[in-house]
């Protein structure tokens, strides 16, 4: 689970990261959960949940605790404290070579950066405003946008990057008419393929329990499930 929050703040990094007592607290500025959430850096005590607190508001963002497996005593001391469950999140990988044995086709997906403005216009449609395209401009490893096209229109998009040897993708979103196409498995294996080219050799993607299509998606391409977590938010 550290590798994939390593991943995950270096492909879908925070605009700043706060220390607040045993708590890393990130500067989100409106990118979404993923760069809000505080998280435990090592033991804690409660004095340190309230220095997290504070933080979080002297940055303007609510409370907000990312509670990996294994945190069973933070997860309790939150909920005490008010908080709910937010958002479960599976974990999906799998080795890239999995996505990458069938070639791209090279008319559904196109690797495309900076984003062309149709599709900031497809990622606005899936709720994916500026504040989330600032996240992607801020990565600083190898990084690109993928966009999808089915029946010579432009169907769908997602953004990938690259840590280490592991690519995420993330954002992705396919233009609610254009489902149920293929347009999704495409724009995975030529994100895929883009990142095998770039040096990755696994692939990850996190996915909330409750998006029962990408999860179906996910599976269908043999990645499997290497982790979870949820948010508790007050």
């Amino acid at each position: 689970m550290t590798g994939f929050l390593a991943a995950t703040e270096a492909t879908w990094p925070a605009a700043a990261r706060h220390k607040a007592g045993a708590f890393i607290v990130p500067e989100g500025k409106g990118g979404g959960q993923r760069v809000s959430a505080a998280t435990a850096t090592g033991p804690w005590t409660e004095d340190d949940i309230d220095a997290a607190e504070r933080m979080q508001a002297s940055l303007g963002q609510r409370p907000l605790f990312l509670i990996r497996q294994g945190e069973d005593a933070l997860d309790a001391a939150l909920a005490a404290r008010g908080y709910r469950v937010k958002d479960p999140v599976n974990v999906y990988d799998c080795a890239i070579a999995a996505l990458t044995a069938e070639p791209a086709n090279p008319m559904a997906g196109f690797v495309v950066w900076p984003p062309l403005a149709i599709m900031r216009d497809l990622w606005a449609e899936g709720g994916i405003g500026p504040e989330r395209i600032a996240v992607m401009e801020r990565a600083g490893t190898p990084k690109t946008a993928i966009l999808g096209r089915v029946s010579d229109r432009a169907a769908g998009v997602a953004f990938v990057a690259i840590s280490g040897e592991t690519a995420m993708l993330h954002a992705l979103h396919i233009a609610p008419g254009l489902r149920r196409q293929g347009s999704a498995v495409k724009i995975m294996r030529t994100a895929a393929h883009w990142a095998q080219d770039h040096g990755a050799k696994r692939f990850s993607v996190l996915v909330t329990e409750a998006n029962t299509a990408a999860n179906a998606l996910y599976a269908s391409l043999a990645m499997e499930i290497v982790g979870q977590y949820h948010y508790r938010s007050k």
